[in-house]
């Protein structure tokens, strides 16, 4: 059982540390560091984008946040000498705290209704920050299945507690691993979302799910008529349990592309049984290794836990699930979204999905050796 002890840093943000099942951390360590009480009158501007109907946060102050550190000074590592970081405890397993350069929030609150040219408002919500390891280098795929486990429950219980704040209506837990993403920190970690609005990709998921869902007297979910299509064919199956299925999706955007679906209809991490929980941790490990031990370098990606966002209307419509990509299309090539896929938003994938499940089926699950994937933080070598 995972052990959840919850504390504040200088600046009154919160921290969470989520210990694994058998160990035992006090923490007691305080956070030292020199801070401002934070505000939430600092929070960001949420801009509404009449061509597309998106809303588009504005936040310069994230100009200033952490680029790349050195590893003495990574704010993610517990708290030692001189490098106060934001965990103030020399000894954690998983840690949760509030984003210090926040897109959204810190104040929460509901985006304005019916929005037109013109339109804007604060930028409500939460951002937080998980941190999956003490340790600097390394990956999620390189962590232990009890590991895993535990930031599963971590996951769950922050999409329970952000689900519960005023005006939250998408929680939105992702990772972002190599320099190629966008990652500005190498110690493996995620980021979980607590947005104010359905942002745009998950409304038109939702209104797909409800879509097929009405159709078929809420009998049928869209995402369980894949799952069991994409099974009875096998040809982009890699793995399958009692819970859960992997494949690569039969219209895949990217070159590496995996879906993880549970076999039940649940909304969310939360709502996941133990059992569930138990083999979600062995899967995701398994995906994870069968990606980074495709090539000889670690593949950068972005993994994407869909849940369903909190409106009532759409909400008994929308299945969890994990849809995890890289541009990665070769050992030594990376895919750009360049005009078709940024400008239209029409992918054109350089790879078949019928490919791409043969190749992830016949890779390796082992774990990586620290060495390779440590040394490299995450880095694709492109000539």
């Amino acid at each position: 059982m995972t052990t959840v002890t919850t504390t504040v840093l200088a600046d009154g943000r919160e921290l969470i540390y989520f210990d694994d099942g058998a160990a035992v951390h006090p923490h007691t360590a305080r956070d030292t560091r020199p801070l401002e009480p934070r505000s939430p009158e600092n929070t960001g501007e949420l801009r509404f984008d009449a061509l597309t109907g998106d809303w588009v946060a504005i936040a310069a102050h994230r100009q200033t946040r952490t680029y790349l550190p050195p590893a003495d000074q990574c704010p993610l590592c517990p708290t030692a000498g001189a490098n106060l970081s934001e965990i103030p405890d020399s000894t954690y397993d998983v840690a949760v705290f509030e984003n210090r350069f926040p897109s959204l929030g810190p104040a929460v609150g509901d985006a304005p209704d019916n929005p037109v040219w013109g339109t804007g408002g604060r930028a409500y919500g939460r951002c937080e920050v998980v941190a999956f390891t003490p340790e600097h280098s390394g990956s999620f795929g390189g962590l232990s299945t009890e590991r895993a486990r535990t930031v599963i429950d971590a996951w769950a219980h922050r999409t329970a507690a952000l689900s519960a704040l005023p005006g939250v209506r998408q929680v939105f837990p992702f990772e972002n691993r190599g320099q190629e993403i966008g990652v500005t920190l190498h110690h493996p970690h995620g980021q979980i979302y607590a947005y104010s609005y359905v942002p745009p990709r998950s409304a038109v998921m939702a209104a797909a799910a409800l879509a097929y869902y009405e159709a078929h007297d809420g009998r049928e979910a869209l995402l369980g008529s894949i799952v069991a299509k994409e099974s009875g064919s096998g040809e982009r199956m890699i793995a399958q349990g009692t819970h859960f299925s992997a494949y690569v999706p039969f219209a895949a955007h990217m070159p590496l592309e995996i879906h993880l679906t549970p076999h039940r209809h649940v909304p969310d991490f939360a709502a996941l049984s133990e059992a569930e929980r138990d083999e979600l941790a062995v899967m995701y490990l398994d995906v994870l290794r069968r990606l980074d031990n495709l090539y000889d370098t670690p593949t950068p990606y972005i993994a994407a836990w869909h849940q369903a966002p909190l409106d009532p209307a759409l909400r008994p419509a929308g299945r969890f699930h994990l849809e995890l990509t890289s541009p990665r299309r070769a050992a030594d090539k990376l895919k750009f979204l360049a005009g078709s896929e940024a400008a239209m938003g029409a992918f054109i994938n350089d790879t078949t999905p019928e490919h791409t499940a043969a190749l992830l089926r016949g890779v390796s699950t082992a774990k990586r050796s620290a060495g390779t994937a440590a040394g490299t933080e995450g880095k694709v070598s492109i000539p």
